[in-house]
Formats: structure tokens, sequence, C-alpha cells
């Protein structure tokens, strides 16, 4: 890895109920996921992304290798333009607010963690 480079370049998020936590993340930020063909005994739905131009993205897994988990790795999804209209979804699509949206300052933006159906906590960043 250099510089220029990404220090992200997929991601993975447990799920136990791959349908579920597709509606989840698809009532939030508003999108649709795409279902991915099974491989390796995983059952994926991708973030929707154009990776053909070195954009980030990542998935919703399903597999014995993939527990959700509330410690270890935060993932900070991005809640742009704003973070408040992601964060107004959360509860409505039966996750759960743990951290409000909270400045980290007036260069980065602001933050906030929820927990999703899945039980993972999560991370979101928007400059507004």
């Amino acid at each position: 890895m250099d510089k220029k480079s990404n220090a992200l370049n997929w991601f993975e998020i447990p799920a136990l109920d791959i349908t579920r936590a597709a509606k989840f993340y698809e009532t939030i930020f508003d999108v649709k996921m795409q279902t991915m063909q099974e491989m390796m005994g995983m059952k994926m739905s991708g973030f929707p992304a154009d990776m053909g131009n070195g954009t980030v993205s990542g998935a919703l897994v399903q597999s014995d290798m993939h527990q959700p988990a509330m410690d270890g790795c935060v993932i900070y999804l991005n809640a742009n333009p704003t973070i408040q209209t992601v964060i107004d979804r959360i509860e409505k699509a039966k996750g759960k607010v743990v951290m409000p949206k909270t400045q980290i300052s007036p260069e980065i933006g602001y933050m906030a963690f929820f927990v999703d159906t899945e039980g993972n906590k999560m991370g979101l960043h928007a400059q507004n």
C-alpha cells in the first residue's frame, strides 16, 4: 500500500439474515443493495458502487465465518450529504442509534454510531 492508495478496498458486514440486513441498509441509505452470486458458502448483498473508478465498496455477508459483533473494527459508512437524514431512518428500520450526531471538528464533519438489525455496531460520517 502506498500513500496514494485507499487504505480500505473492500469491507464485509456480517449478517445472520441477509434479506433482513439488506432491507435495513436499503431503508436507511435509500439505495438498492445488489444480490451477488453465492460463493464459497457465502451469501452476499453488495452496496452500490462503480468499481471501475477506484471506489471503495463492500457487502453484507452471511456465512459460518461471519458473525455480527458490537466490539472490534468499526466501519464508518458515508452518510453524506446530511447525516441526520440517515440517523432518522435507523430506528424506523429496526436498528438502534447508540451515539447521536456528534461533531468531530468543523473541518472533518460529524459522526454517529448505530447497531444494525444483525447486532453490528457501525459508524456514520458526513460533512453535515
